[in-house]
């Protein structure tokens, strides 16, 4: 896979919610560009000059470079995250699905992308709101992104994002999450004094770090902490990351499965610029958003309309409201809230139906995010 330099004008993330773009606006002969050059030898440079740079032990650094340069020869070119100021208008080749993922390269959310759709190749972003873009823009097929986690909770990000922007929930993917602790060759656990990965990882080894007397620094995400032991050929640090990150930066795994509770599993909703038709010949899940007038059992009047049918409630999120937080009313102020709730039906339910029209009587605002079939499945 060839590899380009591209310089691409800065978009502005919007603050509305945008509008899916035409088929007629794709531009067939445009293509995604990732990196620093068009060979391994280029990218090979690069990683030794970053490894000698500022370093007294540049004999030790060097052999690490080889090593890298090795894992690059015997494995395809990493690509380089797509940031917001590089989107840029450009069509799938119909091969294959292209799926965009926030991390890189070794992320779970890579995983979760190619469990919800084998095959696929993935393309990472640096943020979330980059991954939300580039499907709006037509640069990828699809996003799995995480929207919650069993034990770190709500992803609150995505929860807003998903009112910012005009994308569909088709599908959701339900991935087990067991973390591994990564350091470089020749490292043993003594050798340790502090470890990197993302804040929810960290917080989820708790018991195993402590016990490590280990000294936590966040990053980005845990794929990314793996990434940069690696390539910074740290010896007193390790990762908490996937055994798949292992593979791609030529890591050892120290531990698995070092999460404090074996039942860590998060769930990735599969984003689309157009909805997918609701079916009744399997379990079906929809996923709205409303917000309702301040009053006294308000709130319990809207959850009532999905009782009184015997639809089950799956998840209910409260957000506030971006634009208006606060709410007069009597001489006092209330915060201004926005209601996610994922229910059990499927819109070509006649029960759900009459739900949300119910709802709608008496909310202020009411969108539906997408109705898709239920992952039943766990890795």
């Amino acid at each position: 896979m060839a590899v380009h330099a591209v310089r691409l004008p800065a978009t502005q993330l919007h603050g509305g919610i945008s509008g899916n773009l035409s088929p007629s606006s794709r531009n067939p002969n445009a293509a995604i560009r990732f990196g620093c050059g068009s060979s391994k030898r280029c990218r090979f440079i690069s990683v030794s000059a970053s490894l000698r740079e500022g370093d007294e032990h540049g004999k030790d650094n060097y052999v690490r470079a080889m090593e890298v340069k090795k894992i690059l020869e015997d494995s395809p070119l990493l690509p380089k995250p797509l940031s917001s100021n590089q989107l840029a208008e450009t069509a799938s080749n119909g091969s294959r699905v292209r799926v965009a993922y926030q991390g890189v390269r070794g992320a779970y959310s890579e995983s979760a992308a190619e469990k919800a759709y084998p095959n696929c190749e993935p393309v990472p972003c640096e943020e979330f709101d980059t991954a939300f873009e580039a499907v709006e823009r037509w640069l990828v097929d699809r996003a799995v992104l995480p929207i919650e986690n069993s034990l770190g909770g709500s992803i609150h990000r995505n929860y807003d994002l998903l009112l910012r922007h005009n994308l569909h929930i088709v599908g959701e993917v339900k991935l087990a999450v067991r973390h591994c602790l990564l350091a470089n060759h020749g490292v043993s656990i003594e050798d340790l004094k502090r470890v990197l990965s993302h804040p929810q990882a960290l917080a989820q080894c708790e018991n195993t770090l402590t016990r490590l007397g280990l000294v936590r620094e966040a990053v980005d995400d845990t794929a990314g902490a793996a990434k940069q032991i690696a390539f910074e050929n740290l010896s007193d640090a390790a990762a908490v990351a996937s055994a798949e990150a292992a593979k791609i930066y030529g890591l050892n795994i120290l531990a698995e499965d070092i999460q404090d509770d074996s039942d860590n599993v998060t769930r990735f909703l599969m984003l689309a610029r157009e909805p997918i038709i609701p079916g009744t010949n399997r379990l079906f899940k929809t996923s709205i958003v409303f917000s309702l007038e301040e009053g006294p059992g308000v709130l319990f009047k809207a959850l009532a309309v999905f009782s009184l049918r015997e639809i089950n409630l799956t998840k209910i999120e409260s957000r506030p409201l971006r634009k208006h937080p606060l709410r007069a009313s009597g001489g006092l102020k209330y915060f201004d809230y926005l209601f996610y709730v994922d229910f059990e039906a499927s819109m070509a339910d006649e029960v759900a139906q009459n739900a949300l029209r119910n709802l709608e009587e008496f909310a202020t605002f009411l969108r539906v995010l997408g109705s898709y079939p239920v992952d039943t499945t766990m890795l």
